[in-house]
């Protein structure tokens, strides 16, 4: 199991251990926990699609299920998405990491977008993989506004 390595704001908003039957009921709990919290418009649309790649990519990778935590602290809204799957490639190895940036998938193959997507609609996203598992951070500002 991938452990949390930051602290979690005081406000947890949601802890969900997931399996594929439960990604669609838990997107909806995230996009209104985050809503709550202070997301709103396509701040909030971009987030919930970020944190639909991720459940689905540890279903899909990460041994079929994992665990999410949803927290908001000052400004932010933070989710972490942990599986116990065989981790992803290192850099210099074919997978989807290159010096710890994503690498772009090619275009004519499907799949491989999730972590460049989740990347691209929040402000904030970190990987900590290992043999163990695979966790993923991201959160989002609730406004565009620097801190």
């Amino acid at each position: 199991m991938s452990p949390t390595v930051e602290r979690i704001g005081d406000d947890l908003l949601l802890r969900e251990a997931f399996d594929r039957s439960t990604i669609s009921a838990l997107r909806h709990a995230v996009a209104s926990c985050a809503a709550a919290a202070g997301l709103d418009t396509d701040r909030l649309d971009d987030f919930v699609v970020a944190v639909n790649e991720l459940l689905t990519n540890a279903v899909r990778h990460g041994g079929g299920g994992g665990r999410l935590t949803l927290w908001h602290v000052a400004d932010r809204v933070v989710c972490e998405v942990s599986d116990d799957g065989p981790g992803l490639p290192h850099p210099g190895s074919a997978g989807p990491l290159d010096g710890g940036a994503r690498r772009r998938p090619e275009a004519n193959r499907p799949g491989g977008w999730g972590l460049r997507l989740a990347e691209e609609l929040t402000d904030d996203f970190t990987i900590t993989t290992g043999p163990g598992g695979t966790t993923v951070r991201v959160a989002s500002r609730a406004s565009l506004r620097e801190p």
